[in-house]
């Protein structure tokens, strides 16, 4: 997190932002109750678990509420530089 952020919804915020860290847990559950039956380690899900595959850290805009990957806020102020007059 050393470089700015820009929302690339609201195209204005670069302050303001929620940082998401995202912690998966693979588990499986009751498909009538929706109790967990079972916990998985990442290593241990089996063949009939998909292992998560997304970001580690998703963004918030503070301004706007605008949720996304954190590559999304980092390049859309790397096309956008600030105005350094």
């Amino acid at each position: 997190m050393t470089a700015p952020y820009l929302c690339p919804n609201c195209k204005t915020n670069r302050s303001r932002f929620n940082i998401m860290e995202q912690h998966p847990q693979a588990v499986k559950l009751d498909p009538a109750t929706g109790a967990m039956v079972e916990e998985y380690s990442q290593s241990e899900a089996g063949p009939f678990h998909a292992s998560y595959q997304g970001t580690q850290r998703r963004v918030q805009c503070g301004s706007c509420g605008t949720i996304e990957d954190e590559q999304t806020f980092l390049k859309f102020a790397e096309s956008h530089p600030m105005n350094k007059s």
